[in-house]
């Protein structure tokens, strides 16, 4: 790692200049953060397991012609992305009230939504990623009219998917982020998904129990985050018989 162009290091990833044009590899951390990064830890085996359910995740969204930056898994922890302009807004989908929004709007969590809402926020770790509304997006040019009707008919797309996605191994799915990049292909740019899909940006609920089987583990000091990653890795196939812990120590020493 140390011997590649660094791009960018964030809260969950790294960024590698890839080895051809307008590419980007994409190395998978075990550091855990919630609150913008007030609480902070590490999950170890995490990195490894967001890298696959990725891989998985956005290769079933290509099937069904959702553009996105994902090329191929590299290693445990590497992706290989088509470089993308990140568009600073954060697409949260919501078929249940949970979290941020029952606090600022005094709704019970666990609430059932009449139909999935569809809200943005700014993406700023230094004022807290604030909701905001489409109209923010144009004023400031965030996002011009045709990206932000393209975010949000895919993002509708991708809850379509992954709620029967889920439903068919037991698990509600919740709300969860999105992020969406600018990809140029010659004179052509496209709208396209990008960052990752993962526990970490989804909240995921047992339908039986409605234990949580996500980053609100690490947020609420629940423990058992990275028993309820690899829940989530097992039900997709993903995994299945892999010791997580052996396999991210192997690929540190690698690393290293």
């Amino acid at each position: 790692m140390s011997r590649r162009n660094k791009l960018y290091e964030g809260k969950a990833k790294i960024l590698f200049e890839g080895p051809e044009p307008n590419t980007i590899i994409q190395y998978f951390k075990d550091d855990a953060t919630a609150f913008n990064a007030e609480k902070k830890g590490t999950l170890t085996g995490k990195g490894v397991i967001n890298n696959h359910i990725s891989e998985y995740i956005f290769g079933r969204l290509s099937d069904i012609g959702i553009p996105n930056h994902f090329i191929k898994r590299l290693s445990m922890r590497e992706q290989l992305i088509k470089a993308v302009e990140i568009i600073p807004v954060e697409i949260i989908v919501r078929n249940i009230a949970a979290g941020s929004i029952c606090k600022r709007l005094g709704i019970e969590e666990g609430t059932p939504l009449p139909h999935p809402l569809v809200e943005y926020c700014y993406k700023s770790d230094e004022f807290g990623d604030p909701v905001i509304a489409e109209e923010h997006i144009l004023v400031f040019d965030w996002a011009n009219e045709i990206e932000i009707e393209e975010m949000h008919h895919y993002a509708l797309r991708v809850n379509d998917f992954l709620s029967g996605l889920f439903a068919g191994i037991g698990i509600k799915l919740v709300d969860f982020k999105l992020e969406f990049g600018r990809y140029y292909e010659g004179e052509d740019c496209i709208t396209i998904l990008a960052d990752e899909i993962s526990p970490d940006g989804c909240r995921l609920w047992d339908m039986e129990t409605g234990e949580k089987l996500d980053k609100d583990r690490f947020r609420r000091d629940l423990g058992g985050e990275m028993e309820a990653y690899q829940e989530v890795a097992k039900r997709l196939g993903i995994l299945p018989n892999a010791d997580i812990t052996e396999i991210a120590d192997h690929q540190a020493k690698k690393d290293s």
